[in-house]
């Protein structure tokens, strides 16, 4: 059995996406509070997987994790991308007018702002976690009080769906990585189609840099589908670049780094897996 590493508790949208991602496999989820615990649990247990949530389709990168990723020194070996959407819970026998607050994670909100606006009688109220919001409301038996999660985490917790689908943007997606020790991650990626891969450098502080690295790729067939810079700390107006690449050719690909890496500084490869589809 596979033990799955995921921030938030059971019933949170990282559960759903390892679920997906390790469809038919019979998996335990590790639950953590925080990523840096996530990291940790990986850490102390080197058979322990991770998924961790790294851009969303509204509120962007999540860019502590990029960081924390680089730190632990884990491997990616794959990717599932999730739809998002969020439903309104609370305890049976209750209507939306008896609902007093929403608790929820600063995100979920952010993404059912529309709702909320139109439901003026509801206060928000963040939270650490959606599905922790869920949990504490069915645990405890709050009444007047409504969590704003997924509908596995409502079931779960055996809650009244009061609105479904109430997030405001239907097209709302969240990338996950599933990571793993770098040992593990050599067996898991063994019998995969390689087709895409992350990676993080430095360049020189010079004019031109990334362009030259871009146009290498470009050279190479090599199609560039994320770039994030990042600043480092203590080295004022120099940044990383997390890049992410796909390619239909591994040769090629392995040809265009050693291409490009003695143009880079502070090299570090995250991962090479097979890319994610994006669900209807």
């Amino acid at each position: 059995m596979k033990r799955i590493a995921i921030q938030g508790v059971s019933g949170a949208f990282h559960e759903i996406a390892a679920r997906q991602y390790f469809n038919g496999e019979e998996i335990e989820i590790v639950p953590c509070v925080t990523f840096r615990d996530l990291f940790k649990t990986m850490a102390e247990d080197p058979e322990v997987l991770g998924i961790v949530a790294i851009e969303n389709t509204i509120a962007g990168s999540l860019l502590q994790n990029h960081n924390l990723l680089r730190e632990s020194g884990s491997l990616i070996i794959g990717e599932q991308k999730l739809r998002i959407s969020h439903v309104l819970a609370a305890m049976p026998g209750q209507n939306l007018d008896e609902i007093k607050e929403v608790h929820s994670h600063p995100i979920a909100l952010m993404q059912c702002e529309e709702f909320l606006e139109k439901h003026h009688h509801l206060s928000a109220v963040e939270s650490e976690d959606t599905a922790l919001s869920a949990k504490e409301i069915a645990e405890n038996s709050i009444m007047r009080r409504a969590a704003i999660c997924s509908r596995f985490a409502a079931e779960k917790y055996r809650l009244k769906i009061i609105a479904d689908e109430i997030e405001t943007n239907k097209r709302n997606f969240t990338r996950f990585l599933i990571v793993a020790a770098p040992e593990l991650a050599g067996k898991m990626i063994k019998n995969l189609k390689l087709n895409k891969s992350s990676m993080v450098f430095t360049l020189p502080h010079e004019e031109g840099s990334l362009a030259k690295v871009l146009s290498i790729w470009s050279f190479y067939r090599i199609n560039l589908t994320k770039i994030q810079s990042l600043p480092i700390i203590g080295r004022e107006w120099e940044y990383q670049f997390y890049i992410s690449l796909t390619f239909d050719n591994y040769e090629r690909y392995r040809q265009s780094l050693d291409a490009v890496l003695p143009l880079l500084k502070d090299f570090q490869l995250l991962g090479e897996y097979q890319e994610g589809k994006t669900p209807e």
